[in-house]
């Protein structure tokens, strides 16, 4: 093949390179499904390591005083990068250890990553954009397509990471809608059977461990400031301010207001799990009814031309030897 792309790009090259990133992407599929996690194990590290923060912290504000100094681990260069830049700060760094824990990262070095990959992520796009002018012709592309490329990569980086955790944020809000309706169930026969509130979360975390491992996490989490926190109230605004979603935030007001005015806890979680169970049977039947519209496009793009192949082709065929033999 001696033909060339549009852009000056040698075909080989572009074939060669889509064949060696096509191979690439299937092993990567095949070793994700080959690889068996256990989330349970991370999630227990991880709430193990809030119970010793919160102890920590109890015991700074009685006057015991705690280490400054971070730990060395693995991430000890990409710590070192960051300190060196200079890329922490106050309120910012808190910011980002919030919206960190609502995409479910909640390691200790969470932040110190992110602050790396915001950083490094332009630079290594746009270096992949280089690696592959040395792997195509270079001087038969356009100057303007390669700035193109080199902007694109760089743009890309600045907000791979952004759009990663807000990806990881909605999927993790979605598993934990499906499995609210179930963990008010759960909490209200805790509550009939005469648990306090936080023994009932961790009760229904430890149930919901298997069906929804997130919404689990976080009541096991809620549970355990609601034991360690001077203020009950700012371990359930802690709750709403990691989920983000409206139901949680229905839920503590009902905790609170049952909290304040002594209202009966079991009847007013049993509306609510009512009221969730039927938000999520109307959002499953507000999807089927978006189906046919949404799979109008793929069948006129796909189903459609081969449907026409199918049933037309042999005519088609035919029309053809029998013109040619006239």
């Amino acid at each position: 093949m001696n033909g060339t792309l549009p852009f000056g790009i040698p075909l080989d090259d572009f074939l060669a390179f889509a064949s060696a990133t096509a191979a690439f992407l299937v092993l990567l599929a095949i070793w994700q499904g080959l690889v068996v996690r256990d989330p349970l194990a991370a999630r227990v590290r991880a709430l193990a390591n809030r119970r010793d923060a919160l102890r920590a912290g109890l015991r700074a504000n009685r006057g015991h005083g705690t280490r400054g100094e971070l730990r060395e681990s693995g991430l000890s260069l990409v710590r070192r990068v960051v300190m060196r830049l200079n890329l922490f700060r106050g309120q910012q760094s808190e910011r980002i250890a919030l919206k960190l824990a609502r995409a479910g990262k909640r390691s200790k070095d969470a932040v110190v990553v992110y602050l790396f990959c915001k950083f490094a992520m332009p630079f290594i796009l746009g270096g992949v954009g280089v690696l592959m002018f040395n792997v195509v012709d270079a001087d038969s592309i356009n100057p303007a397509v390669r700035l193109l490329i080199l902007s694109g990569g760089f743009i890309a980086g600045l907000y791979a990471t952004d759009i990663y955790l807000k990806n990881a944020t909605n999927k993790r809000v979605a598993k934990m809608r499906k499995g609210l309706p179930d963990a008010l169930d759960l909490l209200v026969i805790c509550a009939e059977a005469g648990l306090s509130l936080d023994a009932s979360m961790t009760r229904v975390g430890r149930e919901m461990a298997n069906a929804c491992a997130e919404l689990a996490e976080e009541f096991a989490l809620a549970a355990l400031e609601l034991g360690f926190l001077p203020e009950r109230q700012k371990a359930l605004n802690n709750l709403v301010d990691r989920t983000t979603m409206a139901e949680i935030r229905s839920l503590v007001n009902s905790l609170m207001q049952t909290e304040r005015y002594g209202t009966p806890l079991a009847q007013s979680l049993r509306v609510l799990a009512a009221e969730f169970r039927d938000d999520r049977l109307m959002r499953a039947e507000e999807k089927a009814a978006r189906l046919p519209a949404t799979m109008t496009v793929p069948m006129i793009l796909f189903i459609l031309p081969s449907l026409f192949m199918v049933l037309g082709g042999p005519a088609a065929i035919q029309t053809m030897d029998t013109l040619s033999k006239m």
